[in-house]
């Protein structure tokens, strides 16, 4: 990791800690999905152990949508964006950089709360661990997706509504192969394996195409 690349991460995560909230925020919006489903579904629960993976990667999808609207607009509004893109570096190793930062301030901590909040969804060990470690590897996907539909928003003063409709449908592979992942670890005839590495390599495919489909998204905004 060059100098630039790190310091530009720690620029990120000063700045996440210094704005204060974004973690504390996703974590306590994660903690209402999953304590209102249960109100809606009745107090069943077997059924809340067979849905619950679902219910804990959907949660883990809307908290992250809550912050990405400010991953480029923030550097736009202060002028930072302008100097970043005349700074003559990889614009696409940039984004990389943003994204790490955003994902470690904001989808790694989802991570770190989901056993917890497995355990109001009467998710057994073998459960709990699953679904913890799906999230663990979809979660910085969920990331990269989202940066492309944040690049797309930037010249917008409101666009979180817009970010929204761009980014869910495209993270719907993500949700599926990490909810099948996660309920192939409870159900015994499913394989794990599977599902579980096809959500890897979609990690992989976004590190690749979501920087590159944001920086070219960024381009076209700054001209």
């Amino acid at each position: 990791m060059t100098g630039w690349f790190s310091s530009l991460v720690l620029r990120e995560l000063r700045l996440a800690v210094r704005v204060g909230g974004g973690a504390l925020i996703g974590v306590l919006f994660f903690l209402a999905v999953v304590t209102v489903v249960p109100f809606g579904i009745g107090p069943d629960l077997n059924l809340l152990s067979r849905i619950g993976p679902a219910i804990l990667w959907i949660g883990a999808l809307l908290s992250t949508l809550l912050g990405l609207d400010r991953l480029f607009q923030a550097d736009r509004d202060d002028g930072a964006l302008d100097l970043i893109l005349m700074a003559g570096r990889p614009l696409e190793l940039v984004v990389l950089a943003k994204c790490l930062a955003h994902w470690l301030a904001t989808g790694l901590p989802l991570v770190l709360a989901a056993p917890v909040l497995a355990v109001f969804l009467n998710l057994d060990p073998v459960a709990i661990g699953a679904v913890t470690l799906t999230l663990l590897v979809g979660t910085p996907a969920l990331t990269l997706i989202g940066a492309i539909g944040a690049a797309l928003t930037v010249p917008l003063r409101r666009g979180g509504l817009l970010l929204a409709v761009l980014v869910v449908p495209l993270a719907i592979p993500v949700l599926i192969f990490g909810v099948s992942a996660a309920d192939a670890a409870i159900s015994e005839p499913m394989p794990f394996l599977t599902p579980f590495l096809i959500l890897c390599a979609l990690t992989l495919i976004s590190a690749v195409v979501g920087p590159a489909a944001s920086a070219a998204a960024l381009r076209f905004a700054a001209d």
